[in-house]
């Protein structure tokens, strides 16, 4: 126990909580404004953004009253990056707190989150972010891959590997045993999260409407992560003739109507 003790102690002490109760924004932005952010010279005094708060003085008693916008200051590295946003302010989600850590192993409790915000561009700059979007779908498309001439001509490399012989079968009986591995049955490999949803908004200029089964099938990533992408990206019927499919949200259909013109 006096073990225990001294170790609880000791970890204690590590933790710095003088910043504990210090009330903390959780906002959850796009990822051209994360790298935007990220590639900030850390030495510039010049603000990154500055948040603006919009109340309505006859309902100030009202919480659906308030209303706040992001404006990103400065130029940054995209050039239709929107320097205007909307955030959607939350209060009912799971308590949380905020931690950092020094390069020297220091950890730190920044605070408790009082707000969670959704990131989107305001309704002004949203023709902006559908030229980004475009942008980022074209650069998705292009094919980086290379042909490589083998200049051995008697099959060398084609010839299997010490120890593969007894994993190929000959016999027609054989090959009737040998059942294909189904897709689902294969582990998908999670895209890059901007490039998925570039490659959404590219199948959303074919039809309006998808299945989760059919995105799946088209994109080849895993169920759960795909519908994380959808929930930000789309509506979901749930009745009417499109029941169980998805189709983009209304600031998201503008951008990729003009795609398809």
């Amino acid at each position: 126990m006096e073990e225990e003790r001294g170790n609880g102690s000791s970890s204690s002490r590590n933790l710095d909580t003088g910043k504990a109760e210090s009330p903390v924004w959780l906002m959850k932005c796009p990822v051209v404004v994360a790298k935007s952010w990220n590639s900030h010279n850390p030495s510039d005094p010049h603000p990154l953004s500055k948040v603006v708060l919009s109340l309505d003085p006859l309902h100030a008693d009202d919480p659906s009253s308030l209303e706040f916008k992001m404006e990103m200051a400065g130029s940054s590295g995209a050039a239709n990056l929107p320097k205007s946003y909307s955030l959607n302010m939350f209060k009912d989600f799971v308590p949380m707190c905020v931690f950092s850590e020094t390069n020297q192993g220091k950890v730190s409790m920044e605070g408790k989150v009082e707000h969670k915000f959704d990131m989107k561009p305001h309704g002004s700059n949203i023709e902006e972010y559908g030229k980004l979007c475009r942008e980022r779908t074209n650069k998705s498309m292009i094919k980086n891959r290379q042909i490589q001439v083998i200049d051995n001509d008697r099959g060398i490399h084609m010839r299997p590997m010490p120890g593969m012989i007894g994993l190929i079968s000959s016999t027609s009986k054989d090959k009737k045993k040998t059942q294909p591995v189904k897709q689902s049955d294969m582990k998908r490999t999670r895209r890059d999260r901007g490039e998925l949803e570039d490659i959404v908004f590219k199948l959303f200029e074919r039809q309006p409407n998808w299945t989760l089964k059919q995105l799946v099938q088209e994109t080849d990533q895993p169920a759960q992560f795909l519908k994380e992408i959808l929930n930000e990206l789309c509506v979901y019927n749930k009745r009417g003739t499109n029941q169980g499919t998805y189709e983009l949200k209304p600031e998201y259909k503008k951008s990729v109507e003009d795609t398809a013109e």
